[in-house]
């Protein structure tokens, strides 16, 4: 399940009325993505969760993401994704990680693309939908009929202009919702956290 959060895709926004009509979605997410750039790094808890259309749940789970610039490492018990901005890797906790390059240009959108609100605009139409309380609220559609996903809302919490919570409703009808909590902009994060370090995991099986 970790692994599909990095292939859904997640963001953006719909004006509601003319009080609103200097905050385009666009600049919204603009800002998301000068905050990241102006921290050193920035760490959080998530949660994740699917619903089915019946509104069943489906399972939960839990971890940490920690983000830099293009890089981000993502830490679920064992499973570890690492990825520098030019390579990822998926580690098992166990005895493999599978190995590929970074598409900058792909419409697919992995945690840093998301949390960080760069998109690629080409792939996705947005709208604001509310801007009224504490976050700004984005529907984001896919301009390509053939992806996973019809829709995907992003909120971004005003105070800290970072995308707190996400949710993609997915062809087949089920909904996939991410939560951030205990978030840090402040952190201090060496380049190593985002690189798989095989000397640290001897015996381990590298699927490229």
């Amino acid at each position: 399940m970790i692994k599909k959060m990095m292939t859904a895709a997640f963001v953006s926004i719909a004006l509601i009325g003319s009080s609103f009509a200097q905050t385009s979605a666009s600049a919204v997410l603009q800002k998301v993505s000068n905050t990241l750039k102006a921290s050193k790094g920035a760490t959080a808890n998530f949660t994740y969760s699917t619903t089915d259309k019946n509104q069943h749940k489906l399972g939960t789970i839990s971890g940490t993401i920690a983000l830099k610039g293009n890089k981000y490492y993502i830490k679920q018990g064992d499973n570890e994704i690492f990825s520098n901005g030019q390579k990822t890797w998926n580690f098992n906790g166990s005895d493999e990680v599978t190995v590929g390059a970074v598409d900058n240009n792909s419409g697919t959108l992995n945690p840093q693309k998301l949390l960080s609100g760069n998109f690629v605009q080409n792939d996705l139409t947005s709208k604001m939908v509310s801007s009224a309380g504490s976050f700004y609220v984005i529907d984001l559609t896919p301009v390509d009929a053939r992806k996973n996903f019809k829709k995907v809302t992003v909120y971004v919490n005003k105070a800290k202009n970072m995308i707190t919570k996400a949710t993609v409703l997915e062809k087949g009808g089920n909904t996939v919702s991410f939560n951030m909590t205990d978030i840090n902009t402040s952190a201090s994060l060496p380049d190593s956290k985002f690189v798989f370090n095989p000397a640290q995991h001897p015996g381990v099986d590298v699927i490229n």
